[in-house]
């Protein structure tokens, strides 16, 4: 292969990772639209803003799943672990926020 040839190889991947990097923000931007519905049905029935079984299922799903595409299964569990906490907080926002109405 020249350098021109991997030069033009490499930029046929990097607008690969391009698309996927969008997709990704557009599909963490609708789950965290879906985990704020749930924040705001979590606030006004009293119930509490994380729920460790779920969590917890959910890490372990998660790291299956990673294991199954060939994923390093520490990895998903750190990424999921930002996005529950991050998750958390946002239902402990809605949930301040409509106490103070």
């Amino acid at each position: 292969m020249t350098q021109a040839e991997a030069i033009q190889q490499l930029s046929e991947y990097r607008r690969s990772i391009d698309n996927y990097d969008a997709a990704l923000i557009h599909i963490l931007a609708e789950r965290f639209r879906c985990t704020k519905a749930v924040g705001r049905l979590k606030a006004t029935n009293d119930l509490p803003p994380g729920d460790p079984e779920r969590e917890k299922y959910q890490i372990e799903r998660l790291r299956q799943l990673a294991r199954d595409a060939d994923l390093d299964p520490d990895f998903a569990e750190t990424f999921l672990n930002f996005v529950i906490k991050e998750v958390i907080q946002h239902h402990k926002a809605i949930a301040a926020e409509l106490s103070d109405d």
